[in-house]
């Protein structure tokens, strides 16, 4: 994987979430897992997108495949690696750590890893768990992570928030120790007020912000010295998908401000330097760089 070329300036890491917007969260009531193979997809519209704009811009990212997408579609995973990014691993179909518990979670990661190695990625060094439920709750999972071998992890977010979140837990880049090992932890950027972590670093908020508190904030982190990290999907750049009759909450968070997603991130991408998780890991000294 090609590297974004070292100017003296601080590398950000940039990450997509890749899933359907049927396989959000937000909206599994209103789409049965057995139904997912009836519904359209439109993964091809944010796909296409995102690697145009960051390719316009020389930047790269880590995109989180997860393994049911890296099945049906694996033209999207050769073109991601073809054009220099990095591809890890989202899990296989969206399930909630919780939800899957150790023996599960030890099966749906070989069976992601498979999927993407049938697409022709190398075995993934990165996870990100679904909405980000690696919790005190689930803190076992560190210990499947080591004893499968990935380098780092992506799933901590150090807020306070109803679904997930440890408040207080680093927000910078740190490492993990458990029995068998340790996984550097790597997680969404936020920003510290008031003594509490505030998100920015993606998804909702990123479109829920205006663009100059994102731009401020990250510049924050830049006067610092510190590397952020951003997260997105491909289903935020299709202003255009169904409209699904869910609860007024769920269409505020999924369906707030998706024509705006691509000119924010195109201002992002030209303003900072962006680069994979692993390349901004490597470059910081939290990884070995090793050939890919």
């Amino acid at each position: 994987m090609g590297a974004v070329k070292d100017t003296g300036r601080t590398l950000h890491a940039m990450s997509f979430d890749v899933e359907e917007y049927f396989q959000v969260a937000n909206l599994r009531g209103h789409f049965r897992r057995e139904d997912w193979d009836k519904v359209e997809p439109r993964l091809d519209v944010g796909m296409e997108r995102i690697l145009q704009a960051l390719q316009r811009h020389g930047a790269h990212a880590t995109f989180f495949f997860l393994g049911w997408i890296a099945e049906r579609h694996p033209q999207w995973v050769v073109r991601c690696l073809e054009e220099g990014h990095e591809v890890a691993s989202h899990g296989y179909e969206h399930l909630f750590l919780q939800d899957l518990g150790p023996e599960r979670l030890e099966q749906d990661l070989e069976r992601t890893e498979q999927a993407l190695a049938a697409a022709g990625a190398p075995r993934p060094v990165g996870f990100r768990a679904s909405t980000f439920t690696l919790t005190r709750r689930t803190w076992w999972a560190f210990d499947t992570l080591v004893r499968r071998g990935y380098r780092y992890d992506s799933s901590v977010h150090p807020i306070r928030h109803p679904v997930y979140g440890v408040p207080g837990f680093e927000p910078g880049i740190s490492r993990v120790e458990v029995a068998g090992g340790s996984v550097v932890e790597f997680p969404v950027s936020t920003y510290p007020l008031a003594g509490r972590n505030l998100p920015f670093g993606g998804g909702g908020y990123f479109r829920l912000l205006p663009g100059s508190v994102t731009r401020a904030a990250l510049r924050s982190l830049e006067s610092q010295g510190r590397a952020g990290a951003f997260y997105l999907h491909p289903w935020e750049f299709d202003p255009d998908q169904p409209r699904i009759p869910a609860s007024a909450s769920q269409r505020f968070r999924h369906y707030v401000n998706l024509d705006r997603t691509l000119p924010r991130l195109e201002r992002l991408l030209a303003e900072f330097r962006f680069g994979s998780l692993r390349e901004v890991l490597e470059r910081e000294g939290w990884l070995a760089a090793s050939a890919r």
